[in-house]
């Protein structure tokens, strides 16, 4: 079975940094025309400009996702650009402190609409993308699409001050869940990646605000003693989005190192 995604088209949401790049990066590098999203559109021009330079499959979208004309907008430009869409990897996700007693805070409220609702409504409207692709050229076998949704060991270690991250984390991935089983029927599979230990772009700025002693603190609790790349977790994307995991759907894949077989830490589970 094939693990390559080479002729395909993908939508990757939070694509300026971090994980989101590095999977928006790996897609491009293994043939795939990406549509990259954002808030950050200088990044995302920064990013496609260099990368134009060698492959030319590359393509950005800067906008608001929380916002369902921003999403339309987002499929259409996409649908310009390369005529198709196969792959949804929801990558757009927000870090933010919390506080459990406070009743007047509104982290909770932000936290699900960024982490849970945006990749819900976006998976919802790029689903029936594909399902009217596969109606339209008469496929009656084969995979119609993949949408891999990006999670957080969070939804299940957590933190004091994360409880709206994790709220929002273990939110998505009970989504995921639900979304594979409705959509199996199409032909249409989704799963997760869930990570911690892994360098990404909130992780970076986190260790950079507290210095060497976090760092020591999550290498000790995580089994292989060492915090990943963000291509690890693009890795596992790639995997989810091919054919060789045809008969994978509603899965959470955790990539931490082994983190969450220990017991829980109050570490920021990034």
């Amino acid at each position: 079975m094939s693990f390559s995604i080479a002729g395909k088209t993908a939508i990757v949401t939070g694509a300026a940094n971090g994980v989101g790049l590095a999977i928006a990066r790996q897609f491009a590098d293994q043939g795939v025309n990406v549509m990259m999203a954002d808030r950050d559109e200088e990044r995302l021009a920064d990013e496609v400009g260099h990368a134009s330079e060698d492959t030319g499959n590359m393509a950005y979208f800067a906008g608001d996702l929380r916002e369902r004309l921003t999403q339309a907008n987002l499929l259409s430009a996409t649908l310009d650009k390369f005529d198709t869409v196969d792959i949804l990897v929801n990558a757009s996700r927000q870090v933010m402190a919390s506080d459990p007693l406070n009743p007047d805070e509104d982290q909770v409220q932000d936290l699900l609409d960024q982490n849970l609702m945006t990749s819900l409504r976006l998976s919802q409207l790029i689903a029936k993308r594909m399902i009217k692709q596969s109606k339209d050229s008469d496929q009656t076998d084969g995979q119609v699409g993949s949408i891999v949704n990006i999670s957080s060991i969070a939804a299940r270690h957590t933190h004091p001050d994360l409880l709206g991250y994790s709220i929002s984390s273990a939110a998505l991935d009970q989504m995921t869940r639900s979304m594979a089983v409705a959509l199996a029927e199409n032909r249409i599979r989704v799963n997760a990646v869930a990570f911690g230990s892994v360098m990404s772009a909130s992780l970076k700025q986190t260790l950079k605000d507290n210095g060497g002693d976090l760092r020591s603190e999550i290498l000790g609790c995580t089994p292989m003693a060492r915090i990943a790349s963000p291509t690890e977790v693009a890795d596992a994307v790639q995997y989810l989005a091919s054919d060789g995991a045809g008969f994978v759907t509603g899965q959470i894949i955790t990539i931490d190192g082994g983190r969450t077989l220990l017991d829980p830490v109050t570490l920021p589970a990034h």
